[in-house]
């Protein structure tokens, strides 16, 4: 027997260590190796601004903007940097972001760079332990390894060059909404997220449709509270935002620009225009919004909450205005689910399906690569430029229907693929079953 059993909300759960086979840990380590080597020479690590750490202009924003707050001046009305970047972010953000400031630029990156890693490695460990798996050498191996090759997706990779936040959002929300439903807490980080920045406040709506109203309040009456804080300590910045910044979009980027992966920048794109239809948008979304939020409350009533909180996320990312690749960070634990499935299947004995299965991980690894592509520079002045993910590459035009916005193509398979399996017409037999109802197997 290779489970653990632990208590949770006074059942018992057993947890599957991962498989021990010897070819299967050596593949993972293998690929993480092959994951830093191309890492190091795809855009090499020592490569001026484009390199992994040569640029964190998002962590420079964050600090201009708590550095703003403690100066007293404007947040909203004037640009953060020289390069003209404005704060989009919440007042209550800039008090978060003030531990940034106390140390050096170089110290900063380093820190939130470090910290950046560490989190990632508590993700990709709490999704395997949220299906049901024993935390052991085995998975902390496992675990390192899709961290490695998690750095090869295009939103990890953006997230440490900008030195965004995304990662750190995510991991809250998933502390938050992982724990056991009778929690008095619950509620409570994807309140304090939303209270950081936006976005997040859409995981209300999730708790709503899987009727868990205590977290609703509590998430509810936490962003209140950051809402409430940011007003007391920059009542003039917070009426600003709250009466005029929180709505204009167009702060974050154009519309049109290819590394917007959202249903508006898909739109924007199909019609060659900056300013697409706002109905047609609207429409979209709520297709959108109904198809994930379906996907996820199916998932979360067959035990997987972690499947209905990616779901859920990606499409908070697919209905904003403006979603810029980092953040589809979703990909990392939609990945640990991708590596799930066939080990589940296995277990299980479905053979086939299992085989079927292996072709999950590659395929979204695929679709979400950092696609490189290198432009020399020299005509009209231009500098020399990289640009990463698939959507910045100049693929086939028989391809661009995918290509041009293939982060909505993941969400779309993903909850389809879900509705498939567990909607009205139910495959039998075949699903990942609940960590409160796995069987004990062997590896």
């Amino acid at each position: 027997m290779v489970t653990d059993q632990v208590g949770t909300g006074g059942q018992t759960v057993d947890r599957a260590r991962f498989p021990s086979n010897p070819l299967v840990l050596a593949a993972f380590v293998v690929g993480a190796l092959i994951a830093l080597y191309v890492q190091a020479r795809f855009i090499p690590l020592d490569t001026r601004h484009f390199g992994l750490f040569k640029n964190q202009v998002d962590l420079d924003v964050y600090r201009a903007g708590a550095e703003h707050l403690a100066d007293g001046r404007p947040l909203y009305d004037i640009p953060m940097l020289r390069n003209g970047l404005l704060y989009t972010y919440t007042p209550f953000s800039t008090i978060v972001f003030q531990p940034t400031t106390w140390v050096s630029v170089g110290m900063a990156v380093k820190l939130w760079s470090a910290a950046i890693f560490v989190t990632l490695y508590w993700v990709v460990v709490a999704s395997f332990r949220s299906l049901g798996y024993r935390v052991d050498w085995r998975l902390l191996v496992v675990a390192g390894a899709i961290v490695c090759i998690s750095t090869l997706m295009e939103p990890v990779r953006t997230t440490i060059w900008y030195g965004q936040i995304n990662v750190f959002l995510m991991a809250i929300v998933l502390a938050d909404l992982l724990r056991p439903d009778g929690s008095r807490l619950k509620g409570i980080g994807v309140g304090l997220a939303a209270g950081i920045k936006l976005t997040p406040g859409f995981f209300v709506v999730y708790l709503a449709i899987t009727r868990r109203w205590r977290a609703v309040v509590v998430a509810i009456a936490t962003f209140a509270v950051t809402v409430v804080i940011g007003a007391l300590v920059t009542p003039q910045q917070s009426w600003n935002y709250w009466t005029d910044r929180v709505i204009n979009s167009g702060r974050v980027g154009p519309t049109d620009a290819p590394s917007n992966q959202s249903i508006k920048g898909a739109l924007a794109t199909v019609f060659h225009t900056a300013t697409p239809s706002g109905a047609l948008w609207l429409l979209l979304s709520a297709i959108a919004v109904v198809l994930g939020l379906s996907a996820a409350y199916l998932a979360y009533r067959h035990g997987q909450e972690l499947l209905a909180l990616c779901l859920t996320g990606m499409t908070t990312t697919a209905v904003s205005p403006f979603t810029w690749g980092h953040h589809w960070v979703w990909f990392v634990p939609l990945l640990v689910i991708a590596v799930h499935l066939p080990i589940a299947a296995w277990r299980r004995g479905s053979r086939t399906t299992a085989g079927w299965l292996l072709f999950a991980a590659p395929a979204l690894f695929v679709t979400v690569f950092v696609w490189r592509n290198y432009l020399p520079g020299g005509a009209l002045g231009m500098k020399p430029f990289y640009g990463t993910g698939m959507f910045m590459t100049p693929f086939p035009d028989w391809l661009r229907w995918f290509s041009a916005a293939p982060y909505l193509w993941v969400l779309g398979v993903s909850a389809v693929s879900t509705l498939i399996v567990w909607g009205p017409g139910e495959i039998r037999g075949w699903r990942v079953r609940a960590a409160d109802e796995r069987a004990s197997a062997s590896a």
